[in-house]
């Protein structure tokens, strides 16, 4: 458990497996009451929740302190265009400038990714968040804008060695890993904030795709709201098939987030609460549902699904340990800032 808040010891109440957002810098009363619903177990940050570090580390303090066990707090901060909080924290390059490094330097771009992936969940950690989703382990097919410079490379063989090294990164910094967006959403072309991404590939197709979730350690894997149409009918985040191909076959015992039930790729399932049935009975773990308050409040209204000790300590084991301590004397804090200024330069 995160030591730097002491939880309200009495409002016990297990995690839900709803993942929320708020409005704006702090919480207001509405806030508190939706967050203390037991559907909800997390709360996810968005750009317009940061000001400042200080700011940030009051916000997530506050959060933290309303329940035990406290609510888990994450955000998308990936780099490059996905970066939440901005001044006051370093520049996250994109992952495509790692990528290119790797050309001509593996060692170095591995060196990088670990000292980057440092940074990145050292800087959140202390002030308070528990979670990035990150990293991206789409391949950069070359066909998808969404995904784009988000992807470190189009050979997989580069995304493991690479993802590996920031996965590593991170976990020194005290923060898990959740892998993005299986089982890979660089062929699709559509953006699922705004479309429904097909991917007609056959499974053998997708093998490259699938490699880094073969051979990487996930502590969390977040689905992509794309339908891979020759093989079933739903994205793969309300697909029972796929969930039971990370379970079964690739042996994954992690969590697992949905994706935005609010984006338009999830459209297919119905309204809001349809989606979260859809999702949950598919066997998500927690279900973020962004910008999008009145359904969050149809949901904690006609939505209460019986949530199993098993998924709840999946989402627990996300939790980190410890605070981050004096991060900033670190020398893979320094190497990651470094890299991060000179990658953002080329």
């Amino acid at each position: 458990m995160n030591t730097t808040f002491e939880p309200d010891s009495h409002i016990h109440r297990p995690r839900g497996p709803l993942m929320i957002d708020i409005a704006g810098l702090e919480l207001d009363a509405g806030d508190r009451e939706r967050l203390l619903d037991p559907n909800v177990g997390g709360l996810i940050l968005f750009a317009r929740n940061y000001h400042s570090p200080e700011q940030l580390l009051h916000l997530t303090r506050t959060v933290h302190a309303l329940r035990s066990p406290p609510l888990l707090i994450a955000i998308d901060h990936e780099g490059g265009r996905v970066q939440r909080c901005r001044d006051g924290f370093t520049r996250i390059p994109p992952m495509r400038r790692i990528g290119c490094l790797w050309q001509g330097h593996p060692q170095r771009a591995r060196d990088a990714a670990y000292a980057i992936g440092f940074v990145l969940a050292a800087e959140l950690r202390a002030c308070g968040v528990d979670l990035s989703f990150t990293p991206v382990l789409d391949l950069d097919w070359g066909r998808s804008a969404v995904i784009g410079d988000r992807a470190f490379h189009s050979d997989p063989e580069a995304v493991v060695q690479l993802a590996g090294a920031l996965i590593a990164g991170l976990r020194r910094a005290g923060m898990a890993a959740c892998g993005k967006h299986f089982p890979g959403h660089g062929w699709a072309e559509a953006d699922s904030h705004t479309a429904i991404p097909v991917d007609e590939r056959a499974l053998d197709d997708m093998a490259a795709d699938l490699a880094p979730y073969r051979r990487l350690a996930l502590d969390a894997i977040m689905p992509a709201h794309v339908i891979y149409s020759s093989i079933d009918d739903q994205p793969s985040g309300f697909s029972a098939y796929w969930h039971a191909y990370l379970r079964n076959i690739l042996e994954f015992d992690g969590a697992v987030f949905s994706d935005d039930l609010s984006m338009e790729g999830a459209c297919v399932a119905g309204d809001g609460v349809a989606r979260a049935r859809a999702a949950w009975e598919a066997g998500c773990d927690m279900l973020p549902v962004c910008n999008a308050p009145g359904t969050v409040d149809e949901l904690l209204c006609r939505w209460s699904p019986s949530s199993g000790t098993r998924r709840r300590d999946r989402v627990e084991k996300l939790m980190p340990m410890g605070g981050p301590g004096d991060f900033r004397n670190a020398p893979e804090y320094r190497d990651g800032v470094d890299y991060c200024r000179r990658l953002n330069e080329d």
